[in-house]
């Protein structure tokens, strides 16, 4: 005969369900630290790429 103890068992089914949640809290809202890099660095570019653009003016109207 096997002893089990409740609170451990308890414990356990509590952790079990929370990480089941995580996972598919993870799946439907997360985005992996590879892909929000990639995203992060995109932005970069892109930002510098505009600003590379950007007209320089200091308030004069020069022809």
């Amino acid at each position: 005969m096997t002893l089990v103890n409740l609170r451990r068992a308890r414990k356990a089914k509590v952790r079990a369900r929370a990480e089941a949640q995580a996972t598919e809290n993870r799946l439907r809202f997360g985005a992996s630290k590879a892909e929000r890099k990639r995203i992060a660095a995109s932005k970069e570019i892109e930002r510098r790429r505009l600003d590379a653009q950007r007209r320089d003016t200091d308030g004069r109207d020069e022809p």
